[in-house]
């Protein structure tokens, strides 16, 4: 038993040592366990993740995403936070498709965006708006960008060019409508929109966010934005829907808020998306910095800052699958913040000032407001006599967009917008119809016979409508110096038939565009044909929503009284401008408060303020800076707007009643606003007449009134009375023309020897212009103030020494630069490039950079004594012959001195009133200048740098400064101007 049981074992033995020495045997065996493993790699794969698999398809392509960094905050002087990021919900769009062809992926694409952009909406909030085209006021298709430049460089972007030169003859002169047409329709690359079974508002959105796409097609794994700063309802509405919205998504994003927006936008500016104009306009080595997806500052200081606000970007390591989806996070490296800035303003001071110039400003049309439709300035010799017609606030309410005359048709408009718009229409209908008459008629009336109505539906018509704004009449075309032009653009002795015949035979009408008016299957058209074509082209034009032309129609039914200040007034309740709980209400709605009486007291509260109406005066600006360092303590601008709503997804409805609004709230008045100075121009003259030795602080020079040394007679604003004898400084205190235009006309007289040897002067009016221009040069009007954002150049005056020598003449200048030059008449000769910019940290605070001051000239050839003189004048200024205004101010103690200043616009407009200033008189600290354009009186602006100065000093609460209310005007007529 155990030697079998021995004998078995050795051949196990024997078996397993030839198992194991022998290389087939291993091999297979190998092989065999090989085998088993890859079955169930295989049975895994395909059998027990299969489908996860199949779903999930993974081509993995590593890539890195650039993550924009924190922008830096803005602070003012004192650290008063005015911008800074907060944090928000984005939606978001990631074309991740798989398509079958083109027109599978627009309609999926096209239907998935119609959805979010309706939740977008239902929920208060709003789409981006970064395409290069906006429908204005008429309902048309327009460029965003004025510069043909920046026109061409898009239409090329749209055609996937590298450059303009690239572009046919064809698509240069393709109209915002063309490309609309062609991004909606091509076989190719088109978004396969229906145009016609959309309003164009909302074919715009629609292929707003489809070209934000398309820019990123070529890296399809970064996301599009559809919508900023959205509410948590859309949030919640978008998640709840996201597995019907293929890639569509929440993200949390970075958004720019501005505090205090009205009164620092103009200062501040906001960010948005860089363009490919303003890339191309950057450097190689900036290029490098920037891409077509960052953001930028597009205005103001986030502009001129930008290179210290902007973060160092990180980046996100990602891999992608075969259509673009990212699959995995690999890597982060986390995204830098920017620079801190902070700027000279006080914060506190310029929202004081902002406030006080609307008040002010209120204040002024309440007291030229009277209860009629209508006054004719044109009839006025005096322009402090021009009156504001209660007709002019009502038209305000649709003119100025005060309402949306849109909505007055709509089904769920009010009982007076519909009744207002029922008188419209009907009117429209007749004017219509008078209109096809009249210019199909060659008898009709010349246009010097047409009432001014008619006259100014003809100038839209012809000027506006065929020529400025559609092209029709090529601008290029026409022969300004032709007879029959002249008879209608000048002697207006002929008819529009007549002129526009005219147009047509001397190949001024650009016949391509009346082409779906002319008759079919012609190869040639007569000029009557023509003719027709362009009076139905005409006449559809003027039927659609042309918005200008409506206005113009609601502006005469208002004038003649058909439409009521009662129904519009109501209308501002029907649309929310009003809340309805307010108790003036129901006596407005039951003719217990008259339309006119209920204007006055909104304007008086401030709930229809001066920008809202757009009258004259609704704007003015006032600069403060400190005489020591040439820092900007104020840099106002009235109106200001709203940036929060142009920063991050732009506001397009808002931003483009911003570009329409008569007050042009986009416009900086401080910095931008040129007009002649007036008086203010004295203390300048001053200096010049006794550096020239024309006068001295002592002379006396006897004012009769009028000056008739040259020309035509000038004369003094007391005229028809006079001062009499003044010495330099009783001249700046009575601000007399008189002795001024003598030292204007004593600087122009060159002297020589006649024949017999005796010594003549003649008068030369560019020698007295260019001895002025040495000295205002000097006092920095030569240049512009040096404030760090766009500001117009100045103009020194180079025509009529006389008359420049009191500030007319052509001399224009912004409020920044009239403060530069009130500065140095304050610190006595230094003159200081202006700044906005104080210093700029890093986000440890540690200081990055600070700004020093910078003198740009300096006066010092100037006697003490002529200081003194000049100075004593612009103390006498507030405390004599302006003691009214300054009573309050005077009294508690503060010394100011200043100078008044009126400039003459025109006979039938009122004269822009200025003051500048310092204080305190003896040792100045800081110096100012203000104006308000049209403002009547230059006292109305040295009652805003008076209320100013009991704001700064606190001489009163300031509930007693800034009331909320219009102001309370000083009695008196101006004086010294």
């Amino acid at each position: 038993m155990r030697a079998g049981l021995s004998k078995a074992w050795q051949r196990v033995r024997s078996a397993a040592h030839y198992i194991f020495t022998s290389r087939v045997i291993l091999m297979g065996v190998f092989f065999c366990v090989l085998a088993l493993v890859l079955i169930q790699r295989l049975f895994t794969l395909q059998i027990v993740n299969g489908q996860e698999y199949n779903d999930n398809y993974k081509l993995q392509i590593q890539k890195t995403k650039e993550v924009e960094g924190t922008r830096g905050n803005i602070y003012d002087r004192n650290g008063t936070l005015l911008a800074y990021n907060d944090l928000a919900y984005t939606v978001t769009i990631e074309d991740s498709g798989e398509y079958d062809s083109q027109a599978e992926k627009n309609e999926v694409l096209n239907d998935i965006i119609t959805t979010v952009i309706d939740i977008v909406e239902s929920n208060g909030d709003s789409i981006i708006n970064d395409f290069n085209i906006a429908l204005d006021e008429d309902n048309s298709y327009q460029f965003t960008s004025t510069s043909r430049t920046q026109q061409l460089r898009f239409i090329a972007d749209v055609y996937g060019l590298t450059t303009i030169d690239e572009l046919t003859e064809e698509q240069q002169n393709e109209t915002p409508q063309d490309i609309i047409t062609y991004l909606c329709t091509d076989p190719t690359y088109g978004y396969g929109i229906d145009e016609s079974a959309m309003n164009k508002e909302d074919v715009l959105k629609l292929v707003n966010v489809r070209y934000a796409i398309s820019l990123n097609s070529y890296q399809k794994y970064i996301e599009t934005t559809v919508a900023e700063d959205v509410s948590e309802e859309t949030v919640s509405e978008i998640m709840e829907n996201k597995d019907e919205l293929q890639g569509v998504d929440i993200s949390d994003d970075s958004v720019r808020r501005y505090i205090d927006s009205n009164a620092f936008a103009n200062v501040v500016g906001y960010t948005g998306k860089i363009s490919e104009d303003e890339y191309e306009e950057l450097s190689e080595e900036e290029q490098e910095e920037y891409d077509l997806t960052d953001t930028i500052g597009k205005a103001g200081i986030e502009k001129t800052m930008d290179s210290y606000l902007r973060a160092q970007k990180g980046s996100v390591k990602v891999y992608v699958n075969n259509v673009g989806k990212v699959i995995e996070t690999v890597e982060e490296d986390e995204a830098g913040a920017g620079d801190d800035v902070y700027l000279t303003l006080d914060a506190d001071l310029q929202q004081a000032s902002y406030d006080i110039l609307e008040q002010e400003l209120a204040g002024i049309i309440l007291s030229q407001l009277v209860n009629s439709l209508e006054f004719d300035s044109s009839a006025v010799e005096d322009t402090s006599a021009i009156k504001i017609p209660v007709g002019d606030v009502y038209n305000a309410i649709i003119g100025n967009n005060m309402v949306d005359a849109g909505h007055f048709s709509e089904e769920d408009a009010g009982k007076n917008e519909k009744e207002i718009y029922k008188t419209f229409s009907k009117r429209k209908d007749s004017i219509l119809e008078d209109l096809t008459d009249m210019l199909k008629d060659p008898e009709g009336k010349t246009y010097k016979k047409l009432s001014n109505q008619w006259q100014s539906y003809m100038t839209y018509i012809v000027t506006d409508l065929l020529q400025d704004s559609r092209g029709v009449i090529m601008a290029d075309a026409v022969n300004v110096d032709d007879d029959t032009y002249k008879d209608w653009h000048d002697k207006e002795s002929i008819n529009v038939y007549t002129y526009l015949n005219y147009a047509i035979s001397k190949n001024w009408v650009d016949v391509s565009k009346l082409s779906d008016y002319m008759p079919e299957n012609e190869e040639y058209s007569d000029a009557g044909e023509i003719y027709d074509a362009l009076c139905n082209y005409t006449i559809d034009a003027l039927s659609s929503n042309n918005t200008t032309f409506d206005k113009m129609i609601y502006r005469y039914l208002i004038k003649s009284g058909k439409i009521t200040g009662q129904q519009l007034c109501m209308t501002l309740y029907e649309q929310g401008v009003l809340d309805k709980k307010d108790n003036q209400y129901n006596r407005l709605k039951t003719g217990d408060i008259s339309a006119y009486d209920f204007v006055r007291a909104k304007i008086e509260t401030l709930e229809i303020t001066p920008g809202d109406l757009a009258l004259e005066p609704c704007t003015g600006s006032l600069v403060m800076t400190d005489t020591h360092s040439g820092d900007v303590l104020v840099c106002v601008s009235y109106p200001g707007y709203d940036n929060n709503r142009l920063v991050n997804d732009m506001d397009s409805s808002y931003y483009n009643k911003l570009v329409t609004d008569g007050s042009r709230p986009l416009y900086n008045n401080a910095t931008q606003e040129r007009t002649a100075p007036g008086s203010t121009y004295k203390p300048l003259m001053a200096v010049a007449g006794v550096s020239e030795g024309v006068i001295d602080v002592d002379s006396t020079i006897s004012c009769t009134g009028l000056f008739e040394e040259v020309g035509t007679p000038h004369k003094c604003w007391i005229y028809p009375s006079s001062h009499g004898g003044l010495n330099l400084s009783q001249a700046i205190e009575e601000s007399c023309n008189y002795y001024f235009y003598t030292v204007g006309y004593r600087m122009s007289l060159r002297k020589r020897n006649n024949a017999g040897g005796e010594s003549t002067s003649t008068y030369s009016s560019p020698l007295g212009t260019d001895t002025i221009r040495k000295y205002a040069e000097q006092f920095g009007l030569g240049e512009t103030s040096g404030v760090e954002i766009p500001e117009s150049d100045p103009q020194i005056s180079d025509e009529s020494s006389v008359p420049t020598a009191i500030g007319q003449g052509n001399n224009n200048y912004t409020t920044t630069q009239l403060a530069r030059y009130v500065t140095a008449i304050a610190n006595r000769g230094t003159v200081y490039q202006l700044t906005l910019l104080d210093k700029v940290t890093d986000p440890e605070g540690d200081t990055v950079k600070e700004y020093e001051p910078v003198i740009s000239d300096s006066i010092d050839y100037v006697a003490e004594g002529t200081w003194d003189a000049i100075q004593e004048g612009m103390r006498n200024v507030v405390r004599v012959s302006h003691s009214k205004v300054f009573t309050s101010l005077t009294s508690s103690g503060v010394d100011l001195s200043g100078k008044t200043g009126t400039a003459q616009q025109s006979a039938s407009h009122p004269d822009h009133g200025l003051f500048i200033g310092y204080a305190p008189s003896d040792s100045p600290d800081i110096a100012f200048a203000t104006r308000i354009a049209n403002g009547y009186s230059s006292s109305r602006a040295a009652e805003v740098g008076r209320d100013v100065m009991k704001y700064y000093y606190e001489t009163e609460d300031v509930d007693q400064i800034i009331t909320g209310r219009a102001a309370e005007l000083s009695s008196g007529a101006s004086v010294g101007d």
